[in-house]
């Protein structure tokens, strides 16, 4: 996919993750309550939770050539289609140019869809390696997102381990 368009880049990837990694809860694959797993884990387990989905496509599309600039791993509120309330959930958002609208990749979509046809979903706070932003900001909220999320800071350090980003 190297060299491809970066919408092609996009799809392929998210619908690799998609076909390759089943839905499973942390409890269910690595008996602890919360655990992030860089995509060697996920794939290596064959299954995946929502943000393993969304840190394996991300770290994919930066291996691709993506410029960590215009992704960030992003914490929304879900609401689900049968109706009721939202709940927890983690995408990919891919931003062609800063402010612009962004591509949604999602492990429970098979289309990567701009953010207004995902009217479901309520961004709270999104990172990368290079800040965090809250809500859908266009400015990062803070330059080290390691200093305030520890579980990435974690995940980083393994994926280095492994010779990834």
């Amino acid at each position: 996919m190297a060299g491809r368009p970066v919408p092609d880049q996009l799809d392929g990837v998210n619908r690799f993750f998609n076909v390759q990694l089943a839905w499973r809860d942390d409890r269910a694959i690595w008996g602890q309550e919360d655990y992030w797993a860089t995509p060697m884990e996920a794939l290596s387990r064959g299954a995946a939770d929502c943000e393993d989905f969304s840190i394996a496509k991300y770290v994919s599309l930066l291996e691709l050539g993506v410029p960590a600039e215009a992704l960030r791993i992003t914490y929304v509120r879900a609401r689900p289609a049968g109706g009721g309330e939202p709940r927890a959930h983690m995408v990919l958002a891919y931003y062609p140019r800063p402010g612009a609208e962004p591509l949604i990749l999602d492990n429970l979509a098979a289309y990567v869809l701009p953010a207004s046809e995902r009217t479901d979903l309520t961004p709270v706070f999104g990172f990368n390696t290079v800040g965090i932003w809250v809500g859908a900001g266009a400015a990062p909220a803070s330059r080290d997102p390691t200093a305030r999320l520890s579980r990435w800071r974690d995940l980083l350090q393994r994926m280095r381990e492994e010779g990834l980003h």
